[in-house]
């Protein structure tokens, strides 16, 4: 699938995409870019059995890796380089194997050197966990 853009500075965007197919965490767990926009990032995902616990079901830390993702390059998007220094995530509902997961970031503040940014993960319609995060800019992106 071929990440979308939605309204971030073109050279940002490319800038932003290519890094993230790049990021071996992000390989590793298989996370893609869906969509990008000012002050929003989806992050996608189908899950497979390398993402699993010890009962069979998907890891919390998958979530919870997809929410940072989605949040950290919803920053990104407002051309800021970040680092998390706080992150909240509530799990919902469990996902399933072989399924399509999306996790949507938004910042909601921009601050100085704070930044404010939510995520909601979905898996189809359903709301499977929703994050809340703080990000510290460590400074500007160079395009």
């Amino acid at each position: 699938m071929n990440a979308i853009n939605s309204g971030v500075n073109e050279k940002l965007f490319v800038l932003i995409r290519d890094s993230i197919s790049k990021t071996p965490f992000y390989n590793l767990l298989g996370l893609t870019l869906n969509e990008l926009g000012p002050g929003f990032a989806e992050i996608g995902i189908v899950t497979q059995p390398e993402h699993t616990n010890p009962l069979g079901l998907i890891h919390g830390g998958v979530y919870m890796a997809m929410a940072d993702a989605a949040m950290g390059n919803a920053v990104r998007s407002l051309g800021v380089k970040a680092v998390t220094v706080e992150c909240s995530t509530s799990l919902i509902a469990a996902s399933g194997l072989n399924e399509k997961m999306v996790a949507q970031g938004k910042v909601l503040k921009a601050g100085k050197s704070l930044f404010f940014v939510e995520a909601s993960l979905f898996c189809g319609d359903k709301l499977i966990a929703h994050s809340k995060g703080t990000f510290y800019k460590a400074g500007d992106i160079d395009i």
